[in-house]
């Protein structure tokens, strides 16, 4: 509950800027390359800190370095506020992605200190649905703040929220060894010699390619509907909360699938490989969303946003079952920095796409078939998903 919550306000943070967007043009000039740019700045400083944040786990510990992260992206989040200009908030923008980059490494690690494999995906996926809650939650919340004071307390009001979290985690949460009375620490594991492992340049490519697509809809959903559509804010806060709401769903049915056969007496690598693929194959559906009336649009997305977010809970699991524990925050740091360096690229792909001509249509072919890519990788790199507490054979 406590780190479902935190993911919350996290995916709420991020939906701030996308959603407020067309309020804060009326004061602050920002065409769609500066708008990618923007996201570029997030996600670059996002992904040195996935990596980053991830070793921090280790070595702080899930307590003291979920805490350190949460008070500096909230504090980040609030400076939105104070931006008199684009560079002003280039500069909120990368200090935000610093302290969210550390969010998802120390959540997996917190699962890997808590569950068994059988239970990791349910778990996984019911903390990856407070993806979920939190953009689900932003689109009427930001709308209504907007009309109701402007757009710096959007951000003002979001930061305090993580403050209050930083302050339930740092009363409530103990690790399972300090729970159980055993405080020994484990030495945690050079990059280095994860850097020499198949399986995790795999999961970093295959998150490359699939964060590209999910980045691309958590950023650009609300303009979409601003630019294409024509819609305004209130359209946006009444519609586009739809498709995070089947997120969420995803979250909990593609983690809950892979553990219901895991139960059911498949192995654990048919069960992550087949939830996985089952994922994938709804992606291409995207092709259509500029094809049809904006209310199969809404269908469409929702699809999408179903099948990635079940994708997603699924990959961020493979560390904590293909690795020890003492090299799960490293290994999710890692895998999470692919995937925000695939939304860094794609995100300035669009942007330049969109100033060109080439329109929204080219984009979402592309984006149709990263996920199918993705599954691929996997299946060439990870051979037989395998879990380290009871098979040595992949090491780190």
């Amino acid at each position: 509950m406590l780190i479902c919550a935190a993911i919350a306000i996290s995916y709420f943070d991020r939906q701030t800027l996308p959603v407020a967007i067309q309020a804060i043009q009326r004061e602050i000039p920002i065409s769609n390359t500066q708008f990618s740019q923007l996201q570029a700045a997030f996600l670059t400083a996002y992904a040195l800190m996935y990596a980053g944040g991830g070793k921090l786990v280790d070595v702080l510990g899930t307590r003291t370095g979920f805490l350190a992260i949460m008070v500096w992206w909230s504090l980040a989040c609030a400076s939105h506020g104070l931006a008199a200009g684009f560079g002003m908030l280039a500069a909120s923008r990368f200090l935000l992605g610093m302290g969210e980059g550390g969010g998802f490494p120390a959540a997996t690690k917190a699962v890997a200190e808590w569950f068994p494999a059988a239970e990791r995906a349910t778990a996984m996926g019911i903390i990856n649905a407070g993806t979920a809650v939190g953009a689900v939650c932003a689109p009427p919340l930001i709308a209504w703040c907007l009309a109701a004071f402007s757009w710096r307390w959007v951000f003002f009001l979001s930061g305090g929220l993580g403050l209050i979290w930083a302050l339930w985690w740092f009363r409530d949460y103990r690790p399972l060894q300090v729970v159980e009375g055993h405080s020994r620490a484990e030495p945690s594991i050079p990059w280095l010699s994860l850097l020499g492992q198949v399986p995790v340049w795999g999961l970093v490519f295959a998150k490359f390619l699939s964060d590209s697509a999910w980045y691309f809809y958590l950023f650009w959903l609300p303009k979409y509907l601003y630019d294409a559509r024509g819609f305004d804010t209130k359209q946006v806060g009444y519609y586009a909360w739809i498709p995070y709401a089947a997120s969420g769903l995803g979250c909990v049915c593609g983690g809950t699938f892979s553990s219901f056969l895991l139960k059911s007496g498949r192995s654990l690598d048919l069960s992550r490989k087949l939830a996985l693929g089952l994922s994938a194959a709804m992606m291409p559906l995207a092709y259509f969303i500029t094809k049809v009336p904006v209310e199969m649009a809404i269908v469409l997305f929702s699809v999408a946003f179903f099948g990635q977010q079940s994708w997603s809970t699924l990959v961020m699991i493979l560390p904590a079952d293909l690795f020890p524990r003492n090299a799960v925050g490293s290994v999710a740091g890692l895998v999470g920095f692919g995937g925000a360096m695939g939304g860094v690229v794609f995100g300035l792909v669009v942007g330049y796409l969109l100033d060109h001509g080439y329109g929204y249509a080219t984009v979402f072919a592309i984006v149709s078939t990263l996920h199918v890519a993705a599954f691929l990788v996997i299946l060439a790199s990870v051979r037989k998903v395998t879990n380290y507490a009871t098979d040595s054979t992949v090491r780190a």
